[in-house]
């Protein structure tokens, strides 16, 4: 009987279609990266698929994906597959497919009709704990069933791949595609994944500076994504700039703290978002206070260990400056478990989900995905003949 009779071979097929590429995440078929499936009279299967890259550092979970789905068709007995890499017209046939022939350098999430959620979270300041809330908020949005992209935009004080666990994840390279490293739910890229080696300094300013978050909004490959969040670094200085210019008509979150300076400080951020354009659409006020009870009375209480307000004096000057209402959107108690699951690469939501930090950021969360999609407030080139 020849393969293309055998009545286990369209089976086969259908299985591999399950299989997706853990960083590009579509199926290995529509990627034509199987490269060739046969099988015998006794249940035995040959399958050839091609990994993008030589050295593909997911290639354990692919080889895995694919024994695990054809294990599942009745009737196979025994699996065999080979790696092999992509040679460059292959390459060049998936970015193709890829890119859905848009052209290159381009920044989907800017473009006329994109319905993907762009959030940047802001500070005034270091030190507010605005990373946490970035990342925890990111999962907890892929809690919720939702695809989340993730940009750590703080070029010189990158955090995000610690937080996730992957302090010395580097992206796979496709020719000039970047594949973004997945981690936890989510999709991610970083200034510290692109470095040669962790403790390698980067100074760059002005056109450089610019360059580099051109690519890393092009040249990654983000998919159809429903969020894409975005850490800015504090302050409003090069990057909170070039990406306003960037992704005119996004949302910004202001994180700042309770203390009264803080909020001072905080009101600049939302300021410059508005200046670029970009909608403020609220407030966080993070470690509020601390949530404590009386290991000896059971008593319960919130302690304000820096005072109190600083939310909502934030929210109140930007609404009068921006001219339209920015709400206090939530306020996140301050526990350890958020610093020690920062340090060690186990967000609290995921870490410790009934922890009061933890229920705030899935609570804004909710607030926030409850919104529906749409293109209001997004830039529309049209033509006026």
């Amino acid at each position: 009987m020849s393969d293309a009779e055998n009545p286990l071979l369209p089976q086969i097929n259908e299985a591999l279609t399950t299989v997706q590429d853990p960083e590009i995440r579509r199926p290995i078929t529509d990627l034509g990266m199987v490269d060739g499936v046969s099988v015998d009279d006794q249940g035995n299967v040959d399958v050839k698929i091609l990994l993008t890259v030589a050295g593909c550092p997911l290639q354990t979970t692919i080889r895995g994906d694919v024994q695990n789905a054809l294990d599942k068709v009745e009737g196979v007995k025994d699996v065999n597959i080979e790696l092999g890499t992509m040679n460059a017209q292959q390459r060049e046939a998936m970015r193709n497919t890829l890119r859905g022939g848009e052209p290159e350098h381009e920044i989907t999430f800017a473009q006329p009709g994109n319905l993907t959620r762009v959030l940047a979270v802001a500070s005034g300041k270091g030190g507010v704990g605005k990373s946490s809330v970035t990342v925890n908020l990111a999962l907890a949005l892929a809690q919720r069933g939702l695809k989340v992209g993730l940009l750590d935009a703080d070029i010189y004080g990158h955090s995000v791949p610690d937080m996730l666990g992957i302090p010395d994840a580097h992206p796979t390279v496709v020719d000039d595609m970047i594949m973004p490293v997945p981690a936890l739910g989510i999709s991610s890229i970083s200034m510290g994944m692109l470095k040669e080696s962790r403790d390698q300094v980067i100074a760059w300013r002005g056109p450089i500076l610019d360059r580099a978050l051109t690519q890393l909004l092009a040249d990654v490959y983000w998919g159809d994504l429903d969020w894409f969040l975005i850490d800015l670094p504090p302050g409003t200085g090069d990057v909170a700039m070039s990406i306003g210019q960037k992704l005119p008509g996004s949302d910004v979150i202001v994180v700042t703290t309770p203390q009264a300076n803080v909020a001072e400080v905080s009101e600049r951020a939302g300021t410059m978002a508005n200046m670029m354009h970009q909608q403020v659409i609220g407030v966080v006020e993070n470690m509020s206070y601390l949530d404590y009870t009386c290991p000896k009375c059971g008593n319960h209480d919130h302690i304000e260990l820096f005072g109190a307000g600083g939310g909502a004096q934030t929210a109140a000057a930007l609404t009068e400056r921006v001219g339209h209402s920015v709400p206090l959107l939530g306020q996140i108690p301050i526990d350890p478990v958020i610093s020690s699951g920062g340090e060690s690469g186990d967000p609290v939501v995921l870490a410790a989900p009934e922890n009061p930090s933890a229920k705030a950021i899935t609570t804004l969360a909710a607030m926030l995905a409850s919104k529906p999609k749409g293109l209001a407030g997004k830039p529309l080139k049209m033509a006026v003949k």
